[in-house]
This record gives C-alpha cells, structure tokens and sequence, in this order.
C-alpha cells in the first residue's frame, strides 16, 4: 500500500464534500481495494436549508457510482439525525430502509444512498472510509482468520463477525463499536466483507486505510504469502469453435445470448492447472458482494449441464429458509476454469465480462496467497445464497429496464471505417451488440476505442487476413451471431471492350470471393448464435438495374445476390438467415468526393442537391438509413424473413 495523496493536487478540491470526492477517487484508483462500484464513503456535514435552519447531513456514495469516478452529485445527502433515529430500532427491512433513506434526503433526484448509510452515521467520525480490500479478506477467509485479524491489529480496530450488509449490519456495529473502541481505534474490519477507516479529515481518513490495509500486506509477506510463483507460461492461443460451442452452451442455460472472455496468462493458466484447483475453487467468492457478478462457484471444465444441476440443488437448499419467497435466476456459470480455454467469463456485454474477469482475476491472488496462509476458507453456502437473492443486489441488476435487443450478440462488420460500414458499426451498438470491425484502413483499430468494438485491420482480398481476423474477432467476444457483408470497391466506369482482365479479377476478388470465404468461414460459428446467425449482404442498384461501363461491378453484386440465396436455401434448417439489401445513391461515402458530385449533377443537368434526390420519393439516402435497416434485418422484426431483397434507394424508375 502507498498513498497517493498530494498535496498540490488536493488543493484543487476545495471545501469538506470536495476533499472526499478527492480521497474517495484516490480508493478507486487502487484495484486492490474496491472493485467496480465496490466500497463506499461519506462525509458528514453541516447545511443551511430552504428555511433559514441548520441541518446535520450524512453524503455518502450513491448507487450507481464508481469511487473512481465519483464527483460530488454521486453523494446524495441524507438528514443525519433521522439515520441516527433508525439505527437505534429494533428491526428495520429492507424495503423500509430504502424508503426511510430516500424520504429523508435533501434532494429528490440524487441517486439513492448507500445501503450502508446507516453504519455510516452510526460512526462518530467526519469522515468514513470503507473498502473491500484484497489483503484483508485475504486473511480473513483462512482459518482462525478472526484469530489472525487481531494479531495483526491489536485494539487498533473494532472487530465484527460477518453479518449481512444491511440494517442488521449496521445495529451490530454500532453495538461491537460501543462495546470494543478505545482512544486508538482508528477503523473497523467486517470479517469476510472488509475494513472501514475513519477520521476528522479526509486526509486522515484515508490515510488510515492505507496504513491499515499495508499491515494486513505486510502479514502476508512476513508468512511468506505475498510474492506469488504463477509458472505455467501463458497460453497465446486458444481454439475458437470450442469456445463459440461453450457459449452457446452457457447462453442456452442463461435463457438468453452471453459474450464471453477468456483470459489466458500466466496467472490464469497457473490457477487452473493446480492439482487442487476443483477444491479451493470451489469454496465461494472472495467477498460476498462479488457474487452478484461471479455466482457463487465457477465451472471447472466445460460440463455445463452439471453446473446447472449443481445450482438448482444449490437453490433447492437454501431458498426455503429465505425470508421472502425467491424465484431461481439463471442457473449459467459466470466464471469457467478450463485447461484448454483458460479464465473464461460471461457477461450480457463485453463491459459485464470484463467486470467478471477483473474480479476473478484479484480472486486468484486472494486464494492463491490464503492458501499459504493455512487454507483458503470462504463463506458458508448459506452466507452466500443471502447475498446473491438479496433484493437490494439484484435491484442493482434489474435498474437497466429492458434489455437491449442485441445484448449478448457479436457482429462482424467490413469496411467498417467509414461510409456505411461504420454507420452499421453505429447501429449495431446501438442495440447492444459488440462488434468486430475489418477495414484496410489502419484507423480502424483507434477508431471507436472502446471494449465493445474490436478494430482490426483487414484487406478482405486475402483469405489469410480474413481467417485470422474472424478468429481473433471470435476469441474476443466468444462468438459470433450477425455478419454483414460491407466491403467492396466500384472502380471507375469502363466498358467491356476496354475493361482489363486485371481490373476484372480485382473487382470479382474484392466484391465477391471475399464475401464467399468470409461467409464460408464464419458458417461454423453462426451456427453456433444462441438466437440463430444472421447475414446481411450489401448488393446494389445494379443488380437489377444495370448501367453501361458498370459490368465488373454490376456482375460482382449480382452474384453476390445468387450467392446469398443459396446460402439462405443451405443454412436455413442451422437458424441462419441470410438477406441482401440493394442500396443507391447513398452519397455521404468516401467514394462520392464533392467533386465527383458536382461533375455527375452537371451530367445530369443538375444541382447536387437534385441530384441527390433524383429517385421517386424525391429522397436523399444515408449510409445511417442503410446501416439501419441492416440492423433491423438482423432483428425480431424480419425473424422469419430470409433470402430477402430489399431495395433502398428511394425509389428508382428503372428498378420498379
């Protein structure tokens, strides 16, 4: 642990709430301690209301917000005396607290407090600290972990038995505070679920965590814990058909499509490949808030029919102790462990996969280094199951409303760095979908620059660079479900009796038998699509409107069109459905300068903007409309539609 206070850099956060914006963004800086949305923290303050009257306020984080990011509209405020009032009653449930919290705040839009707000007040400090971090629950889940908590403490710390967060967790440390602080006490661990920090400034506050969780770090390295042998060299590659045949195991057990991201170094494939793996990863999550995102054991191996027996037996358990009647989620392992795949992890977008694997990841190091502590020891399944159908974790799941049509799907666009491609990127996005982009152009790889797009570069004309894309594409996402078949070439207009043998094949080899080796390669996965692969080819105008000095161009996308139609005739009884669209004019493309316009407008007798528009709807027509309508032939809307040919061109005499 070192702290990442600086002074010159505090400076810039003026007055009490900003210094615990500060602070609290330094905890999240910091992996170790909290997690995605992990921890909270608050400040207690004094304000001058509407009225003319002085009220205490408790502002702590409010749901929905990362420590890493917060600002100060992420601590909603609370009224301090009524917490106070509450944490003095006998029972409170759940739903009681979060109304109490949310009726007593100062302002009716800010995000919904803590669930922790109430110990927050309880504290008797200005400032309150509490993370979930890795060395302290490291110790914790080893036996005599409540043994070896206070040997590394002292009476520095007030000590609490796990209890579930909540009213009943906030009444209990309030009574083990009462019972156990002294003039030195200067935080608190929760056994198996964390520590907490306090102090008069948020300096201070801080500070103490650091110096807290570094004396849990430095038990660890003095019992030869800390410094970790991960030897087993990590694995470059991976067989991407069986990792497509495990999602659509895992998203068929979900009920619902599911991304998935394998992680494959060192530290993985060491994990793995311990002889006790199917033991210590068995035993529960390092802290029982990660298992709302991780479940609460990972699948070791690929039989995924037993994981599911597992945990409805698991659920048949313990759902009748429940205080509440409970209806069974989702049986799918969130997390697999497989020799061959490496850290494999599930997520409805690649964001929640990578929030799964970044938890798993501090996992490992948690159970490796609890291991040779004396034994890795989690929670009680029990504990667990508390945790994982607690009404205000799963209220953190279910805020998204409904899902995105795409979400869980991977798409494979080409020509994916301008023109139409990148307004399908756009669309396909838009509905939830990750997507693997192919250009020639190097931008493509800097482009979107963000983790639910995958930019490679690609000359579609080598059969090589496809294969390897698509590859590379699927063992990112796990899959693939949707292809849209976007990059192509019209060269300049020339006539049969001039036109090149060159000119010919190289048209044939971009427009057409690259969309043939794309889609033959990619067959085996959208096979594989949880909901059924889906393909959209870009055809043409031309197609059944063909013009003179067109032909290489006009023959390309005309056998494209026949090739998407026996595909639809083949692929049909896999759940594939292949369609093609025919669009035109389409003028905000790289190939249609305002050059190029203005000279074909002046042929035409023209203005640009007529000519534009020169269709019966007197239309113009965007690469967005046509990305559009891809996306929604991809959709519930034309689920039964396959080997379809739909114009978009506004209407063109010749075509009609």
């Amino acid at each position: 642990m070192k702290s990442l206070w600086d002074d010159n850099e505090a400076k810039q956060y003026a007055g009490e709430l900003s210094q615990r914006v500060y602070t609290s963004r330094l905890l999240g800086r910091d992996t170790s301690l909290v997690l995605h949305g992990g921890g909270n923290t608050s400040v207690k303050i004094t304000a001058t209301n509407l009225v003319g009257e002085e009220e205490e306020l408790l502002c702590v984080k409010g749901s929905g917000w990362d420590l890493e990011t917060i600002d100060i509209p992420g601590f909603p405020a609370v009224k301090l005396e009524h917490l106070i009032k509450l944490a003095k009653l006998d029972s409170l449930s759940d739903p009681q607290m979060v109304n109490e919290l949310r009726t007593h705040m100062t302002d009716a839009t800010a995000p919904t407090p803590s669930v922790e707000a109430i110990l927050h007040a309880t504290l008797p400090y200005k400032y309150v600290d509490h993370t979930h971090a890795d060395a302290v629950v490291t110790v914790c889940n080893t036996p005599h972990g409540l043994d070896k908590i206070k040997q590394i403490y002292g009476d520095s710390v007030v000590i609490v038995p796990y209890i579930m967060p909540g009213f009943d967790l906030a009444r209990q440390c309030a009574i083990e505070f009462a019972k156990q602080r002294n003039e030195g006490s200067i935080g608190m661990v929760l056994m198996h679920h964390g520590i907490f920090s306090f102090g008069d400034t948020a300096q201070e506050s801080y500070q103490r965590m650091i110096r807290l969780v570094g004396m849990a770090e430095d038990y660890i390295r003095e019992h030869g814990a800390w410094e970790l042998d991960y030897d087993t060299p990590a694995k470059d590659t991976i067989a991407p058909l069986a990792l497509a045949q495990l999602r659509q195991d895992v998203s068929k057990a979900a009920g619902f499509p599911l991304l998935l991201r394998s992680q494959r170094d060192a530290k993985a494939m060491s994990f793995i490949n311990r002889s006790d793996v199917a033991k210590i990863s068995q035993q529960g999550p390092a802290t029982p808030d990660h298992v709302i995102r991780t479940k609460r054991l990972p699948l070791v191996g690929r039989d995924v029919k037993s994981y599911i027996a597992d945990y409805k037996t698991y659920f048949e358990q313990h759902a009748p102790r429940a205080r509440a009647p409970k209806t069974m989620l989702d049986p799918a392992p969130r997390v697999i462990l497989d020799k061959e795949l490496g850290m494999v992890t599930a997520g409805k977008s690649a964001k929640e996969a990578k929030i799964v694997a970044d938890i798993y990841d501090h996992t490992m190091d948690i159970i490796t280094r609890a291991e040779l502590l004396g034994g890795w020891q989690a929670l009680p399944a029990k504990d667990l199951f508390d945790m994982e159908y607690w009404d205000l974790e799963q209220a953190k799941l279910r805020k998204g409303g409904k899902p995105p049509v795409f979400q869980g799907e991977a798409a494979l666009v080409t020509g994916a760095a301008s023109g139409i491609g990148r307004a399908c990127v756009d669309s396909m996005l838009a509905r939830g979908a990750a997507v693997i982009a192919l250009d020639i152009d190097p931008a493509i790889e800097t482009l979107f620059e963000r983790s639910d797009v995958l930019g490679i570069v690609c000359d579609v004309g080598s059969e090589s660079q496809l294969q390897a894309a698509l590859k590379q594409g699927v063992a990112t996402f796990g899959g693939l479900d949707m292809l849209v078949l976007n990059a192509g070439i019209f060269p300049g207009g020339c006539r049969i009796d001039n036109l090149s043998s060159e000119a010919w094949r190289k048209v044939m080899n971009i427009n057409l038998d690259a969309n043939l080796i794309l889609m033959r390669e990619a067959y085996p996965y959208l096979k594989l699509a949880p909901q059924g692969g889906r393909v959209v080819a870009m055809g043409s105008k031309n197609v059944l409107a063909p013009g003179p000095g067109a032909v290489a161009y006009s023959a390309s996308k005309a056998a494209l069109t026949q090739i998407t139609r026996v595909a639809a005739l083949e692929w049909g009884a896999d759940n594939i459905r292949v369609n093609t669209l025919h669009p035109d004019c389409v003028y905000d493309t790289g190939i249609w300068t305002d050059e190029v316009l203005a000279a074909r407008a002046e042929h035409y007798g023209l203005t640009v903007d007529e000519y534009k528009t020169k269709n019966v709807l007197k239309t113009e027509v965007s690469s967005h409309d046509v990305a559009e309508l891809t996306a929604e032939l991809c959709g519930p809307l034309f689920a039964k539609t396959t080997a379809a040919q739909l114009p978009i061109d506004g209407g063109n005499e010749r075509v009609i």
